[in-house]
């Protein structure tokens, strides 16, 4: 096997500056100074003196560049490890990777398809030797130290090139618990793990202490630095106003002013700086601008029931929607990304942009939305960053601009709005066309689509330099081309550190949320215990039963629920399916084969019906819980919360509710017995039931979907509200509405 990269590189410290690392880089000396040779010209220039600002080196390299090495660093997409962390999903397409003389690298071909549209791809040494790509996404989730193997050794083949840009390697969060989801939250587990992000919302919430929000960027920021993982499409600035919106569980919840404060953490602590990414930082891609949380009855715009953002309540974009993204335009995130979806005008009421003027509701999605990316963000507000499209707008999420062929799509969000970095497909040739078509006889003989303008619609090379000019500051900012490697040991170190580990684990204990407690916590050990777990499907329910019961090693655990003193019962209820329509509405009451309406093409609601269960055997908590209270035993559920579940079919069960946000059991479980006093709040509003969802015939819900749900009461019809004035939220047996900030101590 050949030598890894890790093994090969060489340092030069500079005494007031950065130390260079290469492997077989030149390295230039000047005046006791050391410096890379990263344009290939041999002498300290512009490009590679790191005593110049880091604008100024993008700009001048971006000018240096050749068409071809700046169309090729237009796009990032899903790339894959060597054979050791194949690509489950590759796997089922029939690929097998071919390792490269380190068995880091898979230097096979892919033919493939995905939700993005269909892959044709080279091995990894062909995309970044021949086809200059510097933008890949990592899905996989390796140990630390083959994490910063495999990411050495892409900068190793960046090198090699005459001109040297290196690989940047984006992720997805890594620090929270959860399901792993395509394109949410890919890998958990590895780094130190918190919550979900709507569990530290609850913890926040609960304590009052934004020092969580602080620690949880440092260690983001240490981890990852030190795995040489320098990007994350990470965090969502999003609140939620309609709670089937299926990307609720990776928000920090419903309230702009909180989720405001966690930004103001959290960007300068993983960034580095208050002025934008350091050396010792990660680059952060804030998501979704201008807010993804204002879903037409929740459709999600993966699909074209979705595409559509409805701001049905006057000056709902900028009171709700786009205050939580000023931290990011304050703070100088590295980059943000507009959201799949587009504005429905004809849906909405009237608006108003950052200076208060009315806006312009076009019809096409936020990445081709000149008025909302160039014009609002940038202009209005400040953003220095770049833009970063999200996964698949220019194949089958191209809402609004459907009718334009995949090259003008390309010119459009570059070259119109102003995006500077495509997500989800390598469509170079797709650019190298729209940069042709700005010079030669295309639309000579082919007509230009109408409603849009010829030089909106190709690649210029000015253009192409301010795409790449912003993207390269990025990396000249983070260090990356005086060293962009990471010593595996160190990467190792760093992730094993216990104190971080410790620390989320208290925050795990933070998070949960008690909904009610008919004074039965704290439980004693030695108690007669019915455990069940329940999840989308039997397989997941029994696995996840056999882990709680591991868990319980304090009490005497009996098969019979009409044996129990207590019954303990843990709920994971799922919904839909991220990346594909549903029949209906996202269904958010926690049921079994429940009949529920259909939806037509527009998301309207129609006569045709079908079945949900969102947790299988839901049918059988009453029986459990009858039986355990003719015994005279207490029954404890908990409930994880990854979207804003209905409770009405549960809460009546049970003597003791927690709200849990992809929170470990064991957290839950010291609540229960009293080794930890509960401290989370909702960051959530709980629904009512189906009657506050409720959508009529024309497609539009009862509870607005632009407004959060501590504000919908406001919005409601007077005759449901009862004598508190409140509709929305749900009210247990006690009298206790579970809407946002509500938590019992």
């Amino acid at each position: 096997m050949a030598k890894k990269a890790s093994d090969s590189i060489r340092y030069f410290s500079n005494a007031s500056g950065p130390v260079i690392g290469t492997v077989d880089r030149r390295v230039i000396e000047k005046d006791g100074l050391y410096f890379k040779d990263i344009d290939g010209s041999g002498e300290v220039s512009p490009v590679n003196d790191w005593r110049l600002p880091a604008k100024e080196r993008a700009q001048a390299y971006a000018e240096l560049l050749t068409p071809d090495e700046k169309i090729g660093q237009l796009f990032t997409a899903d790339w894959r490890m060597g054979p050791k962390y194949p690509s489950a999903r590759l796997e089922k397409a029939g690929h097998i990777p071919v390792a490269d003389e380190t068995g880091l690298l898979d230097e096979a071909p892919v033919n493939a398809k995905n939700i993005f549209g269909e892959l044709k791809l080279p091995g990894t040494s062909e995309l970044i030797k021949k086809k200059f790509s510097r933008h890949l996404i990592l899905r996989e989730n390796p140990a630390p130290a083959d994490l910063a193997d495999y990411l050495n050794q892409l900068q190793y083949l960046a090198e090699d090139c005459g001109h040297f840009v290196p690989v940047q390697v984006m992720s997805n969060s890594r620090n929270e618990n959860g399901e792993a989801v395509f394109g949410m939250n890919d890998a958990s587990g590895v780094f130190a793990t918190w919550p979900g992000t709507l569990g530290i919302a609850a913890a926040v919430k609960g304590t009052g202490d934004f020092g969580i929000v602080d620690t949880f960027a440092d260690t983001v920021r240490r981890q990852w630095n030190a795995c040489g993982l320098k990007k994350g499409y990470m965090y969502m600035a999003d609140v939620v106003t309609d709670p089937r919106w299926q990307r609720t569980f990776g928000t920090f919840g419903e309230d702009p002013e909180l989720i405001s404060e966690m930004m103001e953490k959290l960007i300068p602590g993983i960034q580095g700086s208050t002025e934008g990414v350091t050396p010792e930082g990660v680059a952060m891609t804030v998501k979704h601008f201008p807010g993804g949380g204002a879903r037409e009855n929740g459709f999600d715009p993966h699909y074209a029931t979705g595409q559509w953002n409805v701001y049905a309540t006057p000056g709902s974009l900028q009171k709700y929607h786009v205050p939580t993204f000023k931290a990011a335009v304050k703070y100088h995130a590295s980059s943000i990304m507009p959201y799949y979806s587009k504005p429905a005008k004809e849906k909405s009421a009237a608006q108003e942009d950052y200076k208060g003027a009315d806006v312009e509701l076009r019809p096409y999605g936020f990445a081709y939305n000149k008025v909302f990316i160039d014009e609002m963000l940038r202009n209005q507000m400040g953003f220095d960053g770049y833009i970063n499209s999200d996964s698949g707008i220019t194949r089958n999420m191209a809402w609004g601009v459907e009718m334009l062929d995949i090259p003008e799509r390309v010119g459009f969000a570059i070259t119109q709005s102003g995006v500077d970095l495509i997500s989800g497909s390598f469509d170079d040739e797709a650019a190298h066309m729209a940069y042709e078509r700005s010079s030669n006889d295309y639309y000579d003989t082919h007509p230009v689509p109408e409603g849009f303008a010829r030089e909106d619609l190709v690649l210029t090379d000015e253009s192409l330099n301010r795409a790449v000019s912003r993207t390269l500051k990025e990396m000249f900012q983070l260090g990356m081309f005086e060293n962009p490697y990471a010593s595996p040991q160190k990467a190792e170190e760093a992730v094993a550190d216990k104190a971080r580990r410790e620390e989320a684990g208290k925050v795990h204990r933070q998070s949960v949320v008690l909904l009610k407690n008919t004074d039965v916590l704290p439980l004693k050990d030695g108690t007669k215990v019915y455990a069940e777990a329940f999840g989308k499907t039997k397989e997941s329910g029994e696995a996840n039963t056999k882990a709680l019961k591991e868990l319980l090693g304090n009490v005497t655990l009996v098969d019979d629920a009409a044996e129990a003193e207590a019954a303990l019962l843990f709920l994971s209820p799922s919904s839909g399916n991220y990346f594909n329509a549903t029949p209906g509405f996202l269904e958010l009451d926690i049921c079994e084969d429940k009949t529920v309406c259909n939806v037509d093409e527009e998301g309207k609601p129609t006569e045709d019906t079908h079945k949900e269960t969102t947790l299988c055997g839901a049918n059988r908590i009453p029986e459990i819980a009858s039986a355990v209270h003719n015994n005279g035993g207490k029954v404890l559920i908990n409930v994880n919360f990854p979207l804003a579940w209905m409770v009405g079919n549960v809460e009546p069960c049970a003597d003791v509710l927690t709200a849990g946000f992809d929170t470990f059991p064991e957290a839950v479980l010291d609540i229960f017995f009293g080794r930890f006093a509960p401290v989370g709040r909702l960051p959530i509003t709980l629904p009512k039931d189906d009657s506050v969802l409720a959508v009529d015939k024309n497609g539009v819900c009862i509870s607005p979907n632009d407004v959060p749900g501590f504000d919908k009461d406001a919005y409601m019809p007077d005759s449901m509200k009862d004598e508190n004035g409140k509709a929305y939220a749900y009210r247990d047996s006690a009298g206790n509405y579970y809407e946002y900030g509500f938590g019992l101590n």
